[in-house]
């Protein structure tokens, strides 16, 4: 298997140049999109390794870049051309329930050689993706995901300064090809996810990215993998943050901290300009990498290069339009309880599954290894159900050795409290990040009627037990 220190070498050794338009295919947005579920060969490490039979949206890894207009209608005429049922989850945008494509939830999956129409109306603009919601733990890491972009009706900034970068991590073989065996392993869905060892940006290894020197770009960071949760240091590229999660803040941030943590699904768009401190102030070149910092040694993701005259830094020109959404009322929530359990090491206690309690000799059959207030997977029965317009505050106490990173379908929520750090109050997320032995609060407005699923986005956790539902009537 490709090792971490391998890892380093090849990517140096793979380091390309691509013009910008062609490191995330487009797809059109002036009329129906079309979207094929397809198996595709596809060489991951390089030229000089083995290709791998990815399932890939329109043949592209990652899929193809859909982009509307905030208030824009969204047609997508899907086809699965796989040889297994799966559906796409359009994530963090609040849609209609019936557009959200969770199978078993919020529509059947579609079959082998079967179609489907989604058709939404995006509500709020920013930084989303797109996809596989059946068996996701095994037809996202096999590449089924794309981003979706949801501009504001004035654009932050223009589309050559609008760059989007999706970053995985695939499990491969020492000759380069997807590692299948270990798909579904009782190790990775009790520990700690599928974690990969070969990252890429928008299906490539380490990328170079060409930009003009004192110019304003927007950088969408999307994390598409399984379990890893990715580190970078805005700082470290005196980058600003312009919002998480597709909501954007009223103004440019400075980071919170040296390094922030992507939990998997979550987003953050960052705003560079000109090159570090320290280079010369006319016609140079000035280079810097976005760096994953999660492990011993700092791995590069992406490389940028600066070039031309420097000009005056353009933050104060920016306008920045944060959509608009209700504030929770917390003098008049319902407060919902949500205790996760077991995994390796953990405590897992008395556990029901599919309506029956699970022994140890059910637990290695099924797999369910994690539980939510002792039910594992969707129950028959919502966690809660409330009427539309009811504020919410669940208190998620993490009883587990592991990490975990929630996510809340068909809404956003506010952080409230927690015990590894306290976030400032304008951050609104989908997916927040939390701790082993962990407690932490969020609270939200159910506004979007419907059923909706709130799971872990370490598939494989969500597999294994770490999925339930509420209801908004």
């Amino acid at each position: 298997m490709i090792s971490r220190r391998n890892f380093m070498q090849s990517s140096v050794a793979l380091a390309m140049s691509m013009p910008l338009a062609t490191l995330v295919s487009k797809a059109r947005a002036d009329g129906v999109i079309e979207l094929r579920a397809q198996k595709i060969s596809k060489k991951l490490a390089g030229e000089s390794y083995a290709a791998s039979q990815l399932w890939l949206y329109n043949g592209k890894s990652p899929g193809p870049e859909i982009r509307v207009k905030q208030g824009q209608r969204a047609r997508v005429h899907f086809t699965n051309e796989l040889d297994e049922p799966t559906s796409i989850h359009w994530h963090g945008i609040r849609i209609d329930n019936a557009m959200d494509g969770v199978s078993g939830l919020t529509q059947a999956a579609v079959p082998s050689g079967g179609t489907f129409e989604y058709d939404f109306v995006a509500p709020d603009a920013g930084t989303f993706w797109y996809h596989a919601h059946n068996n996701s733990w095994n037809q996202v890491a096999r590449g089924l995901y794309g981003a979706l972009i949801i501009e504001e009706p004035e654009p932050v900034v223009d589309r050559d300064h609008d760059l989007t970068l999706m970053l995985d991590d695939w499990r491969l073989e020492d000759d380069g090809t997807l590692h299948l065996a270990s798909m579904g392993s009782f190790m990775d869905w009790s520990h700690a996810g599928r974690l990969g060892n070969w990252i890429t940006v928008n299906g490539t290894s380490q990328p170079e990215f060409k930009l003009n020197a004192g110019e304003n770009y927007r950088l969408r960071l999307i994390n598409a993998c399984n379990a890893r949760v990715i580190q970078i240091s805005p700082a470290a590229i005196n980058a600003l943050i312009l919002g998480y999660d597709g909501f954007v803040f009223d103004r440019p941030a400075q980071p919170d901290n040296d390094t922030l943590s992507m939990a998997p699904a979550q987003r953050v768009d960052l705003l560079i300009n000109q090159p570090l401190a320290g280079q010369s102030e006319l016609n140079d070149i000035g280079e810097f990498a976005l760096q994953e910092l999660s492990g011993q040694n700092p791995l590069s993701l992406a490389k940028f290069s600066f070039s031309g005259a420097r000009k005056t830094r353009q933050q104060a020109a920016l306008k920045l339009t944060p959509n608009s959404i209700r504030m929770p009322d917390l003098d008049n929530a319902v407060n919902v309880p949500l205790i996760m359990t077991g995994g390796a090491m953990g405590r897992m206690g008395t556990v029901s599954y599919k309506g029956k309690p699970l022994g140890r000799d059910d637990v290695m059959r099924t797999k369910q290894v994690w539980a939510f207030n002792g039910v594992a997977n969707l129950a028959d029965e919502p966690l809660f159900q409330v009427e539309r317009g009811q504020t919410v505050v669940i208190k998620t106490e993490n009883k587990t050795g592991w990490i975990h990173g929630m996510h809340v379908h068909g809404h956003h929520f506010r952080i409230l409290s927690r015990q590894r750090k306290e976030l400032p109050s304008m951050h609104w997320r989908d997916t927040f990040i939390i701790d082993g032995d962990e407690t932490v609060e969020i609270a939200f407005v159910a506004d979007n009627p419907g059923k909706w699923l709130l799971h872990c986005h370490m598939l494989e956790h969500a597999a294994a037990g770490m999925q339930t539902w509420f209801e908004v009537v």
